[in-house]
């Protein structure tokens, strides 16, 4: 693609050098702040980093509470600008394209619409460049908590092409966004087949075993349908030497430091995941393991935010467990982790589970709960069997997975890069 004949610079570090016929103005030139209230029949809003504004009700997976009383509430128009100043540093921000109400923690501006096209002011205030710089104005003790003020927000300065060259770019990111987020579903669908594909093995294995000429119960459990005749359906609290609740306060965590502190958002699938892993120092994690440390081949469970999340804890791994955490000390010789995990994920224990999250706005588990877990087990040398025959499966899929999970990454920054380069004058459109 092919750049601007002539170039200025905007004297602005983070924006470089603009084309010469584009202005350079501080935010506050293109929009107002607003906050009409008293508008309880509109819906919702909210605002995500990867939409913008959305209605509410239009996904299934945002927890925040709505108030009974929504008057106080802030409405918003098609053109507005909306930001969570809490999480603008992440990019929480957008151009509405509806009549609705948002959060009275929100800021909700007007927008100019004879100096700046809404859709432009959408894409170049999401773009990358400009999340850096809410980063730098974002304060507070903890970076989930972070704010920013409107007076700080306004000052920002942004690149404004003519009004006409606002349009073409738009109509341009319109267009090359579509392909690129179809290309991003195509793929995103595949990895969705290929981990439905690998599920439906685990899951036969797990609740029916490697023998296919095992005799099997006929019409089944109350939870599973018709497993072998020789598995026991036994409450986990049997097969376990201890389950350990946590500390119910919240630990210092740091970035680094000699133990991992494990939260929720580090169990996930089966796996401890180690992305934005926060850890603690020693006089903590002597304090969060005083009722038991935790040691490889015992499994953490979360029993909330979610419920229901399991892994094994691996080899050279000094944790503690966070709020909201429970350990599960295993008892070898009569359970193999590995097995239990999976079996968490499949069959009773997965029915019970989901039993349990029935009617609830966001599933809990009270510790009487987690100990009547029900599991269907083999005997144990049979458990370490189909253990292993799960690794081998995952050994097939995964690479499958992550590289198209890594196909989707590369469309995602192809994305963002895009963006970027055109709405602040880098490429020519």
């Amino acid at each position: 693609m092919q750049r601007y004949e002539n170039y200025k610079p905007s004297d602005v570090a983070w924006l470089g050098d603009v084309p010469t016929h584009w202005d350079v103005q501080p935010l506050r030139a293109v929009t107002s702040l607003k906050s009409d209230k008293n508008r309880p029949e509109l819906p919702v809003l909210s605002v995500y980093r990867e939409y913008g504004v959305i209605l509410k009700d239009s996904r299934d997976d945002n927890h925040n509470a709505t108030s009974l009383d929504t008057s106080t509430y802030k409405v918003v128009k098609p053109g507005d600008l909306v930001v969570n100043k809490m999480k603008a540093w992440q990019g929480s921000m957008g151009v509405s394209a509806y009549d609705g109400i948002v959060s009275p923690a929100y800021i909700t501006c007007a927008t100019r619409a004879d100096r700046v096209r809404p859709q432009y002011l959408h894409y170049l205030l999401r773009s990358s460049a400009l999340i850096g710089v809410y980063n730098s104005l974002s304060y507070g003790v903890r970076v989930g908590q972070w704010d920013m003020h409107y007076e700080d927000f306004k000052q920002i300065p942004i690149p404004l092409p003519p009004q006409e060259e606002q349009e073409r770019i738009v109509s341009f990111l319109d267009q090359k966004i579509a392909e690129i987020d179809a290309a991003i579903a195509k793929k995103e669908r595949q990895a969705s087949l290929l981990k439905e594909q690998q599920f439906k093995l685990i899951n036969l294995a797990v609740t029916k075993g490697l023998d296919p000429c095992a005799a099997m119960i006929s019409g089944g459990t109350e939870w599973i349908d018709s497993p072998p005749a020789h598995w026991q359906l036994m409450r986990i609290k049997h097969v376990l030497h201890a389950i350990v609740d946590t500390e119910h306060k919240t630990p210092p965590m740091f970035d680094e430091g000699p133990a991992l502190m494990v939260r929720t958002s580090n169990v996930k699938n089966g796996e401890l995941v180690l992305n934005n892993a926060k850890y603690t120092d020693e006089q903590t994690y002597r304090r969060w393991t005083r009722r038991a440390v935790p040691v490889p081949g015992d499994i953490l469970f979360t029993r909330e935010a979610p419920a229901g999340e399991a892994c094994v804890l691996p080899e050279g791994i000094k944790a503690a467990i966070g709020q909201r955490m429970v350990l599960f000390k295993v008892n070898p010789e009569r359970l193999d982790p590995h097995f239990a995990v999976h079996s968490i994920y499949s069959g009773a224990a997965k029915a019970f589970i989901e039993l349990l999250s029935v009617g609830s706005t966001v599933a809990h588990f009270n510790m009487s709960d987690i100990g009547n877990i029900p599991l269907l087990l083999p005997p144990l040398q049979e458990q370490k069997a189909i253990s292993l025959r799960i690794k081998s499966i995952q050994d097939q899929f995964q690479p499958l997975i992550k590289s198209v999970e890594r196909g989707v990454e590369r469309l995602q920054e192809l994305k963002r890069t895009m963006i970027a380069s055109v709405v602040l004058g880098q490429v020519k459109i």
